[in-house]
């Protein structure tokens, strides 16, 4: 299996650009970077919703995090994007195309924003671009996007970039800051054959 994933390694890794915005491969070498992905994952608002596998506390597990999303994109698992402002360069938030199934032709996708970049719609916007290039580049045949009952905002997100809506997975994710209790998820999919939805404005 680790065979098909390879064949699609991403190299060099892409960039993208359009609505406003400019998809870039994050740099762990790169102390701005690192710090910008910390502040988005210390977020409040990020751990209300979210809970990683692995937690992400200080810039050394920051560093180590991007490490591990620039070598899912050398095994062809996993693709991770800066969303970033196209005219000023300014660090928006995050955004990828994650545990790609070459097999299947099935992923799952995930973004935050920074705080001060919310209501701007940065993130269906970056969930557009990521999308077009999953099935487009990838070949991709389904995208599935999960986020924790109750979190309205990323429902929204999910709506208008053609996520349909398809159940409630029980008990899917972790409870908010923790490994031994879990939570709701509300799934939505969206195939490469559904149209795409008008660019947010």
């Amino acid at each position: 299996m680790s065979d098909v994933h390879e064949q699609f390694a991403v190299h060099p890794f892409p960039e993208l650009a359009g609505l406003g915005l400019r998809l870039r491969p994050w740099d762990p070498e790169s102390d701005a970077d690192v710090s910008a992905y910390l502040r988005g994952l210390a977020d409040p608002e990020f751990q209300r919703w979210n809970t990683p596998l692995r937690f992400v506390r200080d810039i050394d597990s920051a560093r180590e995090a991007l490490g591990r999303r620039v070598a899912a994109a050398t095994s062809g698992t996993g693709v991770s994007f800066c969303v970033t402002d196209a005219e000023s360069g300014e660090t928006l938030g995050h955004i990828g195309v994650n545990d790609i199934d070459h097999v299947m032709g099935c992923a799952r996708v995930g973004y935050w924003v920074h705080s001060e970049a919310r209501g701007r719609q940065v993130a269906t916007r970056a969930l557009t671009l990521a999308a077009r290039y999953a099935f487009v580049d990838l070949a991709l045949h389904r995208l599935e996007l999960g986020h924790a009952v109750g979190h309205e905002a990323s429902c929204r997100v999910a709506e208008r970039c053609g996520f349909r809506y398809e159940g409630t997975l029980r008990g899917a994710m972790f409870e908010a800051g923790r490994h031994d209790a879990f939570r709701d998820i509300h799934l939505h999919g969206r195939l490469s054959t559904d149209p795409e939805p008008a660019p947010a404005r």
